[in-house]
């Protein structure tokens, strides 16, 4: 049978490499080359060396803003998002009445598109904020507040489910044993369950890592920036780069090679310190 597999390997992959190829890879490849262009379509790019580069950083471009400030939500909301989904993963992992139901209702919002998201919590917030003569683009602490509340309300239900996959799959003579033992709650949490899942812990923060570092839709339809481009996260600045300013589609180019470049090394960063501690488990 191994022999089979290892014969036949090739025709099975090589379907999936071409449409990976032409829909990724080739894309890929050539919007590298496009950072390094000037250009208004694929067809007259000239090459220019790196200054898409040397204007992508410079200071009316507002990169370096929205990249702190993208660094920051994902911070809080990667805390949070895990936090509150780890908690609601436990409780519905009790032999409570409706726990079913409850999954069903919390995970709901994931499916919710990210326009529709953003529009309806704007609303609901300016409705809250208007009490008191002010909206959400009335100052960025308040686009960054609603930014972190609405990317907790889609994607805590998402967590939580992979959470209690997690948990559902501890064995439970470790925690009889636990108990036996004479361990508290808190004990048995953070010194059996909390190690056991480490795996779905490192996915989680996989996800809302990247994620919340390439927020777009809900950004443009919560706050789209405002006030002043002081909520603007880089997706958002990228796209506002290639589409918003005429003959800048090289340097939205080059902004969005330089994107990819740090949510890759940041991923792969967290990936391989999660990991480490799932192999010390």
């Amino acid at each position: 049978m191994e022999k089979t597999l290892k014969k036949y390997f090739p025709v099975f992959v090589l379907p999936t490499l071409i449409a990976f190829s032409f829909s990724f890879l080739i894309p890929f490849i050539q919007g590298v080359y496009l950072s390094f262009c000037n250009f208004t379509t694929v067809g007259n790019a000239k090459w220019v060396g790196l200054s898409n580069y040397k204007l992508a950083f410079s200071a009316g471009e507002g990169f370096g803003r929205a990249f702190l400030f993208t660094a920051a939500f994902t911070l809080v909301a990667v805390v949070t998002i895990n936090v509150l989904a780890f908690l609601v993963a436990l409780l519905l992992t009790r032999k409570l009445r409706g726990t079913n139901f409850f999954r069903t209702v919390f995970f709901m919002p994931n499916l919710i598109g990210g326009i529709v998201l953003g529009y309806t919590w704007q609303q609901m917030i300016n409705a809250v904020l208007h009490q008191h003569g002010v909206t959400i683009v009335s100052d960025p602490t308040y686009g960054f507040i609603g930014l972190v509340l609405l990317m907790n309300w889609q994607m805590v239900g998402y967590m939580m489910i992979i959470y209690i996959a997690g948990l559902q799959n501890v064995p439970g003579e470790l925690i009889e044993a636990a108990q036996i033992d004479g361990a508290t709650a808190m004990q048995t949490l953070f010194r059996v369950k909390i190690p056991m899942v480490m795996p779905s812990i490192t996915i989680c923060i996989f996800l809302t890592l990247s994620n919340s570092f390439k927020l777009f839709d809900q950004n443009l339809a919560l706050t789209a920036g405002a006030p002043m481009k002081k909520t603007q996260m880089l997706a958002l600045n990228i796209y506002d780069t290639f589409y918003g300013k005429n003959g800048y589609q090289g340097v939205g180019q080059a902004k969005a090679v330089v994107f990819f470049v740090i949510v890759a090394a940041i991923v792969v960063a967290q990936l391989l310190v999660t990991r480490r501690k799932e192999v010390e488990q």
